[in-house]
């Protein structure tokens, strides 16, 4: 997801300007992907805790690993909604 951010702030630092409504769309379809990267994560990690709860052949630190990238996926994209909620109030806030 940080990769994505990075490519995101370093194609629109060199594009040139965009009409807002393209980076509308560009901005829905990458929050669109990283929210689905952030649910692949959660299925995954709960498939492997799930294996390792019915016994079949999974190693642990697999299960674990995966349980804390779901995590951390989850933190993060918690985290940027907070920045965004925020800076919408603060725009909001803004006398014209």
């Amino acid at each position: 997801m940080i990769n994505k951010i990075n490519n995101l702030l370093s194609a629109t630092t060199m594009a040139p300007v965009a009409k807002p409504v393209d980076a509308q769309k560009e901005f829905a379809t990458f929050l669109k992907d990283a929210i689905d990267k952030v649910n692949d994560e959660q299925i995954q990690a709960n498939k492997l805790t799930e294996k390792l709860v019915k016994g079949e052949n999974v190693d642990l630190h697999q299960v674990m690993i995966a349980s804390q990238k779901a995590s951390i996926s989850l933190q993060l994209a918690v985290e940027i909604r907070n920045k965004a909620i925020e800076a919408y109030q603060d725009m909001m806030r803004m006398q014209v």
